[in-house]
């Protein structure tokens, strides 16, 4: 898309006091940027004053946000620690278990066995039980049971009969299904805690990027090595070359280029000196920067990147609420049946203990852990296999729409393209392509422009030899120049070429003009030498993953400011369906809308402020580059790697992560419907009945089933 600073789609060089070339050049906003006056359109860190500021409630490591995962590691270490507690306290109850002994007809009887049994049931159900009893103790706080007051229905019920069987009158007792019911239930607990701990890796992986100390400038001008953490708004650091910014602040000295890619996507490093805004995070390059902290703790660029991140955790999709929705009406449906389930064999029976049995068994079927684990263990693992790809989810009922998405539109710079000049083509006139480039190569190095840039990475890439240069000129209206080898070499655009009536293969030059290129040319002692084409180089994946999507049935359509035959180019270069061309950046968002009339839904990809109304309009937006203003304020999900081909993989995340989903709702949901009249006995005239031990396994196994279906979540 365009480049978040112009409004031309072509990434602006204004090469003027190098070159003057005819296409995509403006004299004026070249003088601006060589005195660094070019105007700017507000950052993130300016304007992001929004709601999601009064969101952010944890921050990096080293603030709250540690103190939180802490936290959570403490929770899957005492689920895992409850787990082998119970589980060593549950065997000696199914050794004494008179129901088990009758299975295995193995006979353990010695006086006072009952009573052994009754308080290693009540250890187990005391501490193994203790997590689930408190939470539904809050979730009775929240007058919305679900799925702890499910669990604690269960043992309750299970302790309290099989306590007065034991205690007052002679009873069946079902100590050993609140044994294995507890340990099942850990497990499973422990199992989520574990998979919800894989997806918060991500948040350490973005804490990674901070350094943990910077150098502080004290008041004498001595400087100090004091923690990021205990920064504060108005100390001065020093930050020197190659080394990363501690933290986010205003330039008060010095000058140097800055490599923010790994923060925000750009992929060329971006000048700072007096008085320019730099990230905590990024690389410093060559120069010494002296600067002001201006944000801290949660303000931070890289706590807000981080914030989203917790957000993707976090949020709860239409699909969990509806089964959280199905787990508190589960309750009630447990309750009253295994209410109307007593009183109905009571009355029928007048057993007492065989009515409150398969009371007791109903409760421990309507359990419904496994449908408790349906959603979030694969929504824990989908954020996981997000973050590890690259993939920071910001909106999950969004990215689990994403399904149904058939249509996808890029913009073209910075998103199909790396949105940086690059060579292209070389024309040879006099001299072979190599020496044509170590020419250009010698003086390009000694410039600081897009362009020059371009020419050097190239030359660096093929290992040219870089010559001396001596007597350089920057000479406004004309180009470089300079003497290489005692010759005078100068490199000039197409429009000083034709004032001067030099020939050249204008044929050749117009094809290059035509897809949008920049062509200098390179003249010794006014003789032309050849001429080199840059242009915004096509990102490797791009066309792999055009490809891709034709092969899901989604069509790719491009949008762009571009002039149609740069546009046509690009898109005839990738394959692309449809190409909207010359767009200015408020009519992105009524293409959307274009789009939409035709009944397609829609996912929008973008990599700038430009893209915002568009990427509000679309069904998800997809913010190419993470940290940019775009990616903060609109879009649904952030593609850290800024590579097209992960818009397949999010698309393809989202298909794999919905049919998950349904997987483990079947099978949970089935399994209650089919167990709990069972479990009642509906059909025990027919001999057809559902025992507590087997309640009890059936239950186990679907939990297992489902936190493994979880975990095989994949995308190819």
């Amino acid at each position: 898309m365009e480049h978040s600073h112009h409004d031309s789609e072509t990434p602006k060089t204004d090469h003027t006091q190098h070159h003057l070339p005819e296409n995509n050049m403006d004299h004026d906003n070249h003088l601006k940027h060589e005195n660094n006056e070019e105007p700017k359109l507000p950052t993130q860190h300016e304007n992001h004053k929004t709601h999601e500021e009064h969101e952010v409630h944890e921050s990096h490591e080293g603030h709250e946000g540690h103190e939180s995962h802490e936290g959570h590691e403490m929770m899957v270490a005492d689920y895992k620690k409850r787990f082998f507690v119970s589980l060593i306290l549950m065997v000696p109850i199914l050794l004494l278990s008179p129901m088990i002994q009758m299975f295995t007809g193995v006979e353990i009887r010695f006086p006072g066995d009952s009573y052994v049994l009754f308080i290693l049931s009540a250890i187990i159900f005391l501490y193994g039980g203790k997590p689930f009893i408190a939470g539904a103790v809050s979730e009775f706080k929240k007058r919305s049971p679900g799925m702890m007051t499910l669990i604690s229905l269960a043992i309750i019920v299970a302790f309290v009969y099989s306590s007065i069987s034991i205690l007052f009158f002679k009873g069946t007792e079902f100590f050993w299904e609140l044994a294995t019911l507890i340990v099942i239930m850990l497990l499973g607990h422990w199992i989520e805690m574990k998979s919800v701990m894989r997806a918060s890796r991500a948040l350490d992986e973005l804490a990674k990027l901070m350094p943990e100390e910077a150098h502080l400038i004290q008041e004498n001008g001595a400087f100090m090595e004091v923690p990021v953490a205990k920064l504060k708004n108005g100390d001065r650091i020093l930050v020197k070359p190659g080394e990363k910014i501690p933290i986010d602040g205003l330039v008060y000295d010095g000058k140097s280029s800055v490599n923010e890619s790994m923060i925000t996507g750009e992929s060329l490093p971006v000048k700072k000196e007096l008085g320019d805004e730099v990230i905590g995070g990024a690389i410093n390059g060559e120069g010494v920067l002296k600067f002001k902290v201006n944000k801290t703790g949660e303000e931070t660029f890289l706590s807000q990147v981080i914030k989203l991140v917790k957000e993707a955790q976090e949020s709860r999709s239409n699909t969990q609420r509806l089964a959280d929705i199905a787990a508190k009406w589960l309750f009630y449906i447990a309750l009253f049946t295994g209410i109307v389930t007593f009183a109905v064999w009571f009355s029928v029976t007048g057993n007492f203990g065989f009515a409150m049995e398969r009371a007791v068994t109903v409760v421990i079927i309507a359990c419904p852990h496994a449908l408790g684990l349906a959603i979030p263990l694969v929504t824990a693992v989908s954020t996981s296999i997000g973050a590890q790809k690259g993939l920071l989810i910001r909106n999950r009922a969004a990215f689990e729409n994403a399904r149904n998405i058939d249509t996808v539109v890029f913009d073209k710079t910075g998103t199909l393209t790396k949105g940086e000049f690059g060579v292209t083509d070389i024309q040879d006139t006099a001299v072979s392509k190599n020496e044509l480039l170590v020419i250009a190569y010698a003086l390009e190095s000694q410039s600081e422009h897009p362009i020059a840039q371009g020419i050097v990475r190239e030359a660096q890439r093929l290992g040219l030899q870089l010559k001396e240069v001596k007597e350089f000129q920057n000479i406004t209206g004309q180009g470089l120049m300079g003497k290489i080898d005692g010759k005078i070499i100068k490199i000039v655009s197409p429009g000083f070429i034709r004032t001067e009536n030099i020939g050249f293969d204008e044929e050749n030059y117009e094809l290059l003009a035509n897809q949008g290129k920049t062509v200098v040319f390179v003249l010794e002692d006014n003789r032309l030498l050849g001429f080199i084409a840059l242009g915004d180089k096509v990102r490797e994946t791009a066309k792999e993953a055009i490809s891709s999507l034709k092969e899901m049935k989604i069509d790719s359509y491009m949008i762009t400011g571009d002039n149609i035959r740069a546009a046509g180019y690009i898109g005839k270069l990738l394959n692309i369906d449809k190409v909207y061309a010359e767009v200015l950046p408020q009519e992105k968002a009524l293409k959307i809308d274009e789009i939409h009339n035709s009944k397609k839904i829609v996912a929008m990809t973008g990599d700038g402020v430009n893209d915002a109304p568009a990427l509000a309009k679309s069904d998800l937006g997809i913010a190419i580059g993470a940290g940019t203003d775009v990616a903060i304020e609109t879009a649904d999900i952030i593609l850290v790697k800024s590579n097209p081909l992960d818009v397949v993989n999010i698309l393809k995340l989202s298909r794999a992560t919905y049919r998950k989903m349904v997987q483990n709702l079947i099978w949970a949901t089935a399994y209650n419907l089919v167990a709990l009249p069972l479990a009642a006995g509906i059909l025990y005239n027919q001999g057809i009945i559902i025992s507590p031990a087997m309640g009890a396994v059936f239950m186990s196994l679907s939990t297992i089933i489902v936190a493994v279906n979880a975990r095989l979540l994949k995308i190819k």
